[in-house]
């Protein structure tokens, strides 16, 4: 959850249904009308322009962008996850406005904010605190967090739903996926209905704070003795299904660490790889969400804060085994073993086009050399990054042998990923070879 614009004063989250499709409905009305004037322009100049060619200018992803980012909720998280999951296959242009979303949403009003607490803890509940600031410390796509102190003495977090969130999240993602269709960004023969299903399945989950808390709780107690890590303790008597509060810990940004000692950004890199490690082989309970805001540091102490576990997902026992068979296979250096392994995970098969698995293996076959190539692999070398883009890219580029990965698979890729480029980011030098061969 992002820091709070501080230029703004909020805008009332639209929570009806009728007044979010209404404004779904302007956006969609201003994006064709954008096109029609764009697409005139051209025809004008002598071009011959594609429909996503005028679908994806500037002018029109920043209407979507805005309009998502003022609904909040359902709609502006699915267009976070398109500009964070796909931003290194979109076209450029799209891929940099939308990560317009990736930044801070407007936060509440204070009357609005005042109406969902008068729900959730009934009339006068102010007097409960000796201070409540109105002014939220952050702020996101689902919720935002405001600092307290209760009469009895806690310094807490609170984390309060944006109203109508819920209700909207069917007809939010679906209308999300309708841009995408338009947008020619999604290949009219892929057929995304599971992945929609389980987006819709993750964004009720996450939109429900007595599950968060639960989540919470439970990996409060699978790292209790890990001196690295801290997670906020849950308050139970002011917690909801649309409030969550959390004991206050004070730190700063996980991305100061970037002035950090060597020594202390290859240690924390290091225990954040362990822990995605420990996610998927010990627990099989993942916090899949690495958004950089989730994770923050402790000056005083060094410890990790580990934050937001709204995305937390189990893995079935049987993939994190495929998985485990899949690195044992790639630090063993057998390629063969590598292929039987991603066929099993449903990554490859004969339903695809042979190029298309032939660059599937080429893509793991230049992260296992890497990685093999010495005893510390180094996140600053943005060589392997390059190349996997330029790789995805054309990938990308070859519509016709298009599939969707197992839904774990991708939600593995996410956190993975993001846990790379974070570490990326601090470039950390870390030996990855002995910390996988751990879990083997």
């Amino acid at each position: 959850m992002a820091p709070r614009n501080p230029r703004s004063d909020g805008s009332s989250v639209p929570s009806r249904r009728l007044s979010r499709l209404a404004r779904l409905g302007g956006m969609a009305a201003g994006v064709a009308g954008g096109m029609l004037i764009e697409g005139a322009g051209r025809l004008a100049r002598g071009e011959r322009p594609r429909v996503e060619d005028l679908l994806l200018t500037p002018a029109n992803v920043l209407r979507v962008t805005g309009q998502l980012a003022h609904l909040r909720g359902a709609a502006m998280k699915m267009g976070q996850l398109i500009s964070m999951e796909a931003g290194d296959v979109l076209p450029p242009e799209l891929a940099s406005i939308m990560a317009r979303l990736r930044a801070d949403a407007e936060p509440m009003p204070r009357h609005q904010i005042q109406a969902v607490l008068d729900r959730e803890w009934g009339p006068g509940w102010l007097a409960r605190f000796e201070s409540f600031s109105f002014r939220p410390v952050a702020a996101a796509s689902i919720g935002q967090v405001h600092r307290a102190l209760t009469r009895d003495g806690r310094d807490i977090a609170i984390k309060i739903q944006y109203p109508g969130v819920r209700r909207s999240i069917d007809s939010d993602v679906d209308n999300v996926a309708t841009l995408l269709r338009m947008s020619g960004i999604v290949p009219r023969h892929l057929d995304v209905a599971p992945l929609l299903g389980e987006a819709k399945r993750q964004l009720r989950e996450e939109a429900d704070y007595r599950r968060e808390a639960d989540c919470i709780e439970r990996f409060a107690v699978l790292l209790k003795d890990d001196p690295d890590f801290v997670i906020p303790l849950v308050h139970r008597d002011l917690t909801g299904e649309n409030v969550l509060a959390m004991t206050y810990l004070d730190s700063v940004p996980i991305e100061t660490l970037e002035q950090a000692s060597q020594a202390e950004r290859d240690r924390v890199a290091a225990r954040l790889i362990d822990l995605v490690l420990r996610e998927l082989f010990t627990f099989q309970l993942m916090q899949t969400d690495p958004n950089l805001a989730n994770y923050r540091y402790e000056p005083t102490s060094g410890r990790i804060v580990l934050l937001d576990f709204g995305a937390t997902r189990a893995f079935p026992a049987a993939f994190a085994e495929d998985c485990r068979r899949l690195a044992a296979a790639g630090l063993g250096n057998d390629r063969p073993g590598v292929r039987s392994a991603l066929t099993v995970m449903g990554l490859i098969d004969e339903s695809v086009p042979q190029r298309h698995q032939d660059k599937v293996m080429a893509m793991f076959d230049m992260v296992r050399a890497s990685v093999l190539r010495s005893d510390v692999f180094d996140f600053a070398d943005t060589t392997i990054l390059g190349r996997l883009r330029e790789q995805g890219m054309e990938f990308a580029g070859e519509r016709d042998g298009w599939r969707l990965p197992p839904t774990d698979a991708l939600f593995l890729q996410r956190k993975v990923g993001g846990t790379y480029l974070l570490a990326a980011r601090l470039k950390a030098r870390v030996d990855v070879k002995t910390l996988v061969a751990r879990y083997l």
